[in-house]
């Protein structure tokens, strides 16, 4: 009895405990669940950076990533916006614990054709691979300066900055007219002179200076206060905020320039009623034109500098109304008469510009009337246009303005933007430095050519390769290397032809285009080939080596009769015998004789 006692309370306890631990493992469950989830953070420094350096070298930008989360993460590193060659010593920040930082280095290359005061700018963007919205990113630019000059150093430029802005009041309400004051501190190293601040929004419209302040010089670490005044516009009705969008401009003791772009916030007093209860009014927005360029295009590429092209444009009414009278500018319009409703230009690059000095019309001028388009309705608008000769290689924004009215007869004005590729490609000929004389077939011909820059720039040509269908080439692939203008490279190839006839060479040079793009370059160069000519007995024999035939057996009278012509000059050598037979011909009518 006292072993069944045992064993009866041993299996009690078994069976508690299982059930105890189960419980517990679903409390601590419980409380993992209920646990908050982690945040996700990312901090990226420096956020902005800007080095000078020499054209044909490489800049490096050295940024740290830090996990501002509460858990571990791993982070995604891109760039965008460069037109230099720029890349990543890692695309990747794995593994980051919370606070710990991780180093990444980012290469610019200077183009060899860059000239003083080039730049680009590459952005720089770090998200987290676990939540899409923790994201930093930075601008790094990168300038040019002269091959002999020492970069000037960074700190020594101004920063100009919005610190503070106010109204002067906090019941702004629509229609209402206020002074915006607005405090610019220069937080460089240098003084900023021709400080402009341009004061841009369709919330609020500039009075008195026209929304343009000027400052003559701002020293480093001194501040100033600007005031413009301004008018709340009545569309702000029922709104709780609007924006003002301030371009700041100036130039340091070089005389480079600096563009700054801040939006101001204003909150806005939303109007009460106090009385009875009223419907509320649904809002309603007037049917307006929106006039967008669906896509465009050149009908030569790749365009270089003196090229004349036409450029088509598939334009589209993607508003809610008809666009009346349309006219294009190229170039961008003044703005003159434009309804203040109008949005500024959305998308696209910002400050294109406004003047045609890279691309210039022809056979007519920018101004181009179109007609009426109707809603949803397409046209396409073609203008010809020739490349600045004195244009340099690059990317280059060119603004387009439609100006048209509306159904309610407001003059509209919607701005496009697009973006025009400029090339100098290469201007090379492959010919013979030398006549090369006449090529036979089964047997080996020089090759002896040239590659010539009749360009007016330098270039760096790659590998030239000779070929040719039905031939063998030896010694056709050579590196070519820079070539001056006007400077010449020769290869001496070696051909040998199977066929007789017209055959072509075919000759392809690689290089690297402004955009860092592999290109080639194919030239053919026809040349005839003749059959090799059938040697005569006399020349057989001389090339198998064998004894001339020996001369005939000569009579006395012969010899005598050589003798007189060599004494008048006349050939006295004497004839030789055919190897073989002579052909004996029967005389007409008489039978040969026998033997």
């Amino acid at each position: 009895m006292k072993r069944l006692g045992a064993i009866l309370l041993a299996g009690m306890l078994l069976l508690i405990f299982p059930l105890q631990a189960a419980a517990q493992g679903m409390e601590r469950q419980a409380g993992r669940l209920a646990a908050p989830l982690a945040a996700a953070g990312v901090e990226l420094t420096p956020a902005s950076a800007e080095k000078w350096e020499r054209p044909d070298t490489v800049v490096a930008y050295t940024m740290t990533i830090r996990n501002s989360g509460s858990d571990a993460d791993t982070y995604n590193i891109a760039i965008s916006g460069n037109v230099w060659n720029s890349w990543l010593s890692t695309s990747q920040a794995a593994g980051l614990a919370a606070g710990a930082s991780a180093t990444f280095t980012v290469f610019v290359a200077v183009p060899a054709s860059a000239n003083t005061g080039d730049s680009d700018t590459v952005t720089v963007t770090v998200t987290s691979a676990t939540a899409p919205n923790p994201s930093a990113s930075a601008a790094l630019t990168t300038r040019a300066v002269p091959p002999t000059a020492t970069p000037p150093a960074a700190v020594t430029r101004p920063l100009v900055v919005v610190q503070s802005y106010s109204t002067g009041t906090d019941s702004l309400t629509a229609g209402q007219e206020f002074t915006l004051s607005v405090n610019l501190a220069n937080l460089g190293q240098g003084a900023a002179s021709n400080v402009l601040a341009a004061f841009e929004s369709s919330d609020f419209l500039p009075r008195d200076t026209g929304g343009v302040q000027a400052v003559t010089s701002l020293a480093a670490g001194t501040n100033i206060n600007l005031s413009q005044p301004m008018t709340a516009s009545r569309d702000l009705v029922g709104k709780s905020l609007g924006t003002i969008t301030t371009r700041i401009s100036y130039l340091d003791s070089a005389g480079t320039s600096y563009s700054e772009t801040f939006t101001l916030t204003i909150n806005l007093k939303t109007a009460s009623y106090s009385g009875p209860a009223r419907p509320t009014a649904t809002p309603t927005t007037a049917p307006r034109p929106k006039l967008i360029i669906n896509s465009y295009k050149t009908d030569v590429d790749p365009l270089q500098p003196g090229t004349v092209f036409n450029l088509e444009l598939d334009v589209q009414n993607q508003g809610n109304a008809e666009a009346r009278g349309v006219t294009m500018v190229l170039g961008g319009s003044s703005g003159g008469g434009v309804d203040s409703s109008t949005p500024g230009p959305s998308g696209g690059v910002q400050g294109g510009s406004s003047s045609l000095d890279n691309f210039a019309p022809l056979d007519r001028s920018n101004v181009v009337f179109l007609g009426d388009l109707a809603t949803g309705g397409n046209l396409l608008a073609s203008q010809k246009l020739i490349v600045n000769v004195n244009t340099q290689p690059g990317a280059y924004p060119l603004k387009i303005s439609f100006v048209y009215n509306d159904s309610r007869g407001s003059s509209v004005v919607d701005d496009q933007i697009i973006t025009l590729l400029v090339y100098t490609l290469p201007n090379i000929e492959v010919s013979f430095y030398r006549e090369p004389g006449a090529f036979f077939a089964n047997q080996p011909n020089p090759l002896p050519l040239q590659v010539t820059n009749l360009g007016r720039k330098a270039t760096v040509l790659g590998n030239m390769k000779v070929s040719a269908p039905g031939a063998e080439i030896q010694n056709g692939v050579s590196l070519v290397g820079a070539l001056e203008p006007g400077g010449y490279f020769t290869v001496d190839a070696e051909i040998i032809p199977t066929l007789a006839g017209v055959l072509e060479l075919e000759i392809s040079i690689n290089y690297t285009d402004d955009f860092n793009q592999a290109r080639t370059i194919t030239q053919k160069l026809p040349i005839v080939v003749q059959e090799m000519p059938t040697p005569s007995p006399e020349e057989l024999a001389m090339m198998s080596g064998a004894e001339p035939l020996p001369a005939a057996n000569e009579t006395f009278w012969q010899k005598v009769v050589r003798f007189f012509k060599g004494l008048i000059g006349l050939d006295s050598a004497a004839e030789t015998t055919p190897s073989g037979p002579l052909p004996v011909e029967p005389l007409p009518g008489k039978p040969l004789p026998p033997g």
